[in-house]
């Protein structure tokens, strides 16, 4: 069977408020769009047709990294009417599932069962039970518990509002059928729109058995209409991504404070403090410590390394048994050692840092290579750019540079060199000496401090 996946994604999304269109908004750091074309990916669809409307090209802009076909809905007719027009590139599947682009929690399982439960048959439907179904469509059953049609709230009766097993929109169909029973469908209702669930009151009509299916949990077939309920779902994927990171492992000081905005993969007896954002690719070897208030972007950071309070590392890898912050900036670029040191204020750029070096207080190192068992005081900075041109510091091992010194690169400091507080070096400095680039200090006895004149 060659699965085809129809993505409703053309709604306006006016309650949002936004000029951006609604599937853009993001959930976890991932457009809502993104969410369900991941979901359509993982249960082996072979063609995936994403029907936009409003601001289709910044959806399409945003979404290009995916194999999918486009097709636009230039009027908004309803959702009969979106299928229909994701159809003309699904001509080569043999059965189409249709999804919403503002359902991001939808789970790929719960697809699959969805899959499997209409096998036999030439339509499946997911549906799902509430303790409260104000709202939405109702499914009618006949006395053999099939279903015959869906009944919306404002159509219903007293006994038919009374059912709380309702329509989810998710459907999968013969694409043949699905062809047929969508024009057949018309717009004889009060929006004036052709509706998709239409679709199976006709197919119940022609003796087609309509199997159904449900999700595990609620939250998976939740919309997103407006801000207040992007905040609600985006507080379940998360709690729902703390639960698996616990069951995995990692202590979070509390669940409620982590945000992942991106994949993390993290080892076994890692500790995350609280308020600590995840984004893009990251990887925590087993053991590590994350202080509060960090922000963590495509890193990886090795075993039992600690890393303190209020620190960014972005673009960067740390070694087993190091050292960061607090109010550390790796930047893209950095690579640390094994049990590397890197104190408050330091930021590093495009450098590597050799094992047991230290660079602890109040530093930039940019465009460097540092060799093993380096000490860098205070104040120093690698002086990396000439206005025009990045250049390349070369810092050996075992070198001591002292407080407040500027390395003007391109520049190298051999092994074993001590480089004197307040230095100024422009010149290489030899190995295993001392270098020295300061002015002479005088003292000048016969000076008088200016003071003010008492006013009259």
């Amino acid at each position: 069977m060659r699965l085809g996946v129809a993505v409703l994604a053309a709604g306006q999304g006016t309650r949002m408020c936004s000029a951006r269109p609604k599937v853009l908004h993001s959930l976890a750091g991932r457009p809502l769009l993104g969410h369900c074309l991941d979901a359509a990916q993982v249960i082996g669809a072979a063609r995936i047709c994403v029907v936009h409307g409003h601001g289709g090209e910044q959806v399409r802009a945003a979404l290009a990294g995916y194999d999918c076909a486009w097709a636009e809905q230039a009027e908004q007719l309803g959702t009969g009417h979106a299928v229909m027009q994701a159809l003309p590139a699904l001509t080569d599947c043999d059965r189409i599932l249709v999804l919403y682009g503002d359902v991001p929690l939808i789970d790929p399982r719960t697809l699959g069962r969805l899959v499997s439960a209409a096998a036999d048959t030439e339509l499946g439907l997911l549906t799902n039970r509430l303790d409260d179904p104000s709202g939405y469509g109702r499914i009618v059953r006949d006395a053999d518990g099939r279903v015959q049609r869906i009944v919306e709230q404002r159509d219903a009766d007293e006994s038919e509002r009374a059912i709380d097993e309702v329509n989810t929109g998710i459907l999968i169909a013969e694409r043949a059928l699905l062809v047929d029973w969508l024009g057949r469908i018309d717009t004889a209702n009060a929006q004036g729109e052709y509706y998709l669930t239409d679709v199976i009151g006709l197919a119940a009509a022609d003796g087609v058995t309509v199997a159904t299916a449900s999700p595990s949990r609620s939250e998976e077939v939740a919309g997103v209409n407006d801000r207040v309920q992007l905040a609600v779902l985006e507080r379940i994927y998360q709690r729902r991504l703390a639960e698996d990171l616990m069951r995995g492992g990692v202590t979070l000081a509390d669940p409620a404070r982590l945000d992942v905005r991106g994949r993390l993969q993290a080892g076994q007896d890692v500790f995350i403090d609280v308020n600590v954002v995840i984004e893009g690719d990251v990887e925590l070897a087993e053991g590590v410590t994350i202080g509060p208030n960090c922000l963590l972007r495509d890193c990886a950071i090795g075993a039992g390394t600690e890393v303190l309070a209020n620190c960014v590392i972005e673009g960067a890898r740390v070694g087993a048994g190091a050292r960061v912050g607090p109010f550390a900036r790796l930047r893209p670029g950095a690579e640390l050692a094994d049990a590397t040191h890197v104190g408050n204020f330091v930021e590093i750029k495009k450098a590597t840092l050799g094992v047991g070096s230290k660079v602890n207080h109040l530093t930039y190192i940019g465009d460097a290579e540092v060799g093993r068992d380096v000490n860098v005081g205070a104040g120093t900075i690698t002086c990396n750019y000439d206005g025009a041109n990045k250049h390349l510091t070369r810092i050996g091992d075992g070198v001591f540079i002292g407080s407040n010194t500027a390395l003007v690169a391109p520049v190298e400091v051999g092994a074993g060199a001590t480089i004197g507080a307040g230095s100024v070096i422009t010149m290489n400095a030899p190995p295993e000496q001392l270098t020295l680039a300061r002015a002479s200090q005088k003292t000048m006895a016969y000076w008088v401090r200016p003071r003010k004149q008492p006013k009259d």
